[in-house]
């Protein structure tokens, strides 16, 4: 993980910048509407499975993402754009 002296934005534009397009729409999706489980991206992205489970794992190599247990399913993970948990629980 890279130290970044931007802002949270600039810093994840620039991670995704060398990603798939896959994972940058998964990203997209998180920015726009918040946390979901990987069905939930695959169905809201209209990608196969298999290629969420990608994106999402390039996603968390690149820090761009967190993930969590569920705590409606503890056998799902929630992911979520990495520190929107923080700012969202300020508010």
């Amino acid at each position: 993980m890279s130290a970044c002296k931007q802002s949270a934005v600039e810093c994840r534009e620039d991670a995704l910048r060398d990603l798939p397009p896959s994972a940058k729409l998964v990203a997209k999706v998180l920015e726009y509407d918040g946390p979901h489980t990987q069905r939930q991206l695959a169905e809201e992205t209209l990608l196969p499975t298999r290629t969420v489970r990608y994106a999402i794992g390039r996603l968390e190599e690149a820090d761009v993402v967190d993930a969590r247990v569920s705590f409606t399913d503890a056998r799902k993970r929630v992911y979520s754009l990495t520190g929107e948990d923080d700012r969202r629980a300020d508010h």
